[in-house]
């Protein structure tokens, strides 16, 4: 096809008394040009994108040791290992958990935000900062706040409950609490992001829509919500749905900070397993085993994204 088109191309030159050869050559040149401009971006890519992701499949078919002299081929030992470990599969049970519960939640708390902060009329740029500040704070030391507010002696969560006639309890040292209560940080985290691109998505819909839904009879908020703004909100809702997942199945710093994977494992997570395979028992081939199903969660929610909003959330 594409010499069909550069003969096609070469008659209307000759057409128009062109020379063949001097558009032929400048092809060549717009060419060489788009190649030695991309070079740079390839490069980058290929060095911090790629090569790492190689480097880690490559890793997960070894015995590699941090700080071992010498390695070895294991083959598939590495995945057989991790289908008959307890902890692996505790860890991702919490993971699909964690994710569970915080990306319907912080999606519906970002949208109820978004609209509310749209339907008012006064200090939306107010409201629009306040709950954005949890996105832009650096969560290990959100994460160690939350520790003495959660803290089941003097934290500030406790002595509410108290002060309302409510027993305290131990949070984090619960292992029936211990992930929800993991999970309502997250959400806290996660809800300002999905908020904004809400608002953004509220913003765009054209005033006329609504008009056209009065007329047909949408006189209530929830009538015209569910006949307009839903609808028109698809695409957003399946971004925010998306990026919130992949944004839950990377949570480590929270973990880490509070927990360290306990009580008895109750909040273990894949990334936390991860680490401490790789840095705490020095096995880094398991690890990057890790690392790959990791990865591959990712990559499946991201083929998920596109393909949805590829073909069933685009509207004219």
């Amino acid at each position: 096809m594409a010499d069909v088109a550069l003969a096609r191309e070469i008659d209307a030159n000759i057409a128009q008394g062109a020379r063949p050869h001097v558009r032929l050559r400048r092809r060549r040149m717009m060419s060489m040009t788009a190649a030695v401009l991309l070079a740079p971006a390839l490069v980058l890519m290929a060095l911090l994108l790629i090569g790492p992701v190689l480097a880690v499949l490559l890793m997960s078919f070894t015995d590699y040791q941090l700080g071992a002299p010498t390695w070895s081929l294991v083959g598939l030992e590495n995945y057989i290992e991790l289908y008959g470990d307890r902890v692996f599969w505790t860890s991702l049970t919490n993971t699909l958990l964690y994710v569970a519960i915080v990306v319907p939640s912080s999606i519906a708390l970002g949208l109820g935000l978004a609209l509310l902060i749209e339907s008012g009329s006064t200090l939306r740029a107010f409201y629009r900062s306040i709950f954005f500040i949890p996105v832009m704070a650096t969560l290990i030391a959100m994460a160690i706040s939350w520790e003495y507010m959660l803290h089941p002696q003097f934290g500030l969560i406790n002595l509410m409950l108290k002060e309302i006639g409510l027993p305290a309890q131990a949070w984090l040292s619960d292992p029936v609490l211990a992930l929800p209560t993991i999970a309502a940080i997250g959400i806290w985290q996660l809800f300002g992001f999905n908020m904004v691109l809400f608002l953004a998505g509220i913003v765009s819909i054209p005033s006329h829509l609504y008009e056209a839904a009065v007329m047909d009879g949408a006189r209530s908020a929830w009538s015209r919500f569910w006949l307009v703004t839903w609808p028109m909100l698809g695409p957003v809702t399946v971004f925010v749905a998306v990026i919130s997942a992949i944004r839950s199945f990377q949570v480590f710093d929270t973990v880490h900070v509070l927990t360290k994977g306990g009580p008895s494992k109750a909040t273990e997570v894949l990334l936390y397993s991860m680490y401490s395979e790789g840095f705490e028992f020095f096995r880094s081939g398991l690890a990057a085993a890790i690392a790959v199903v990791f990865l591959c969660f990712v990559l499946l929610l991201t083929i998920i994204k596109a393909r949805l909003i590829e073909k069933k959330v685009h509207y004219s």
